[in-house]
C-alpha cells in the first residue's frame, strides 16, 4: 500500500513539474514573466541596465545570472537611455527615442502609435515613468483589449506591475522610450 501511494505522489509530482514547465515556456508572456520574475535590480539606481538586461534574458541570448551591465552602472547618477543608444549588445541593438521635452506639444500619440507597433512586431518597449524619487524604468509587454498597455520592473528583487501606462504617460505630457532591433 505505502509502494503504491509513494508511486502515485511521484507520478503526480512529475506530472506538476513537467506540465509547469511547459507552461512557463508555451507562450510568449509566460517566458517573459518568468525572466522577470528570476530577475534582480541590484542596486538602488540600476532600473535603466535592468531593463536592458531583462530583453536580452529574454530573447536568451545572456543567462539568467547576467548582471554585467548593472554590476558596470553600480548607482550611476548621471545615466540615462543615451547610454545605450545604438548599443549593440549580442546581437540585440538599443535605439532611444522621443527625447523631447515634457510639455503640451509631446506627440503622445504618436508614442503610443510607435509602442503599438512595436507590440505587433511582437518586441517589448522600455519606458522611463514617474515614481517617488524621480523616474523608474519599466517594459511594456504587453496590450490589454480595451487599449492599455501592461508594464512590468524591478525593484530590488520586488516585480512591480502597471496597468495604467498611458494614464501615467499623458500625465506626466509624455516620456522616453527605448527600442531595439534584434540581428542574432
Amino acid at each position: 500500500m505505502k509502494k503504491i501511494l509513494l508511486s502515485l505522489v511521484v507520478l503526480l509530482s512529475t506530472s506538476v513539474i513537467f506540465h509547469s514547465r511547459a507552461q512557463a515556456q508555451k507562450t510568449d508572456s509566460c517566458f517573459f514573466n518568468t525572466v522577470v520574475n528570476n530577475h534582480d535590480q541590484i542596486f538602488e539606481l540600476s532600473c535603466i541596465p535592468s531593463a536592458v538586461e531583462i530583453i536580452l534574458k529574454y530573447y536568451k541570448v545572456v543567462d539568467f545570472d547576467f548582471y554585467q551591465l548593472q554590476n558596470k552602472w553600480k548607482n550611476k547618477t548621471d545615466g540615462s537611455f543615451h547610454d545605450f543608444d545604438k548599443k549593440k549588445l549580442y546581437g540585440i541593438t538599443f535605439f532611444q527615442k522621443f527625447v523631447l521635452p515634457r510639455d503640451a506639444k509631446f506627440p503622445i500619440d504618436s508614442l503610443f502609435r510607435t509602442i503599438e507597433n512595436e507590440l505587433k512586431a511582437e518586441k517589448k518597449i522600455i519606458i522611463s515613468l514617474p515614481s517617488n524619487a524621480g523616474w523608474h524604468m519599466f517594459i511594456i509587454s504587453e496590450q490589454t483589449p480595451d487599449g492599455e498597455f501592461v508594464s512590468y520592473s524591478k525593484l530590488g528583487s520586488h516585480t512591480l506591475i502597471l496597468r495604467n501606462t498611458k494614464e501615467i504617460v499623458r500625465n506626466s505630457n509624455g516620456t522616453e522610450i527605448m527600442t531595439y532591433s534584434i540581428r542574432l
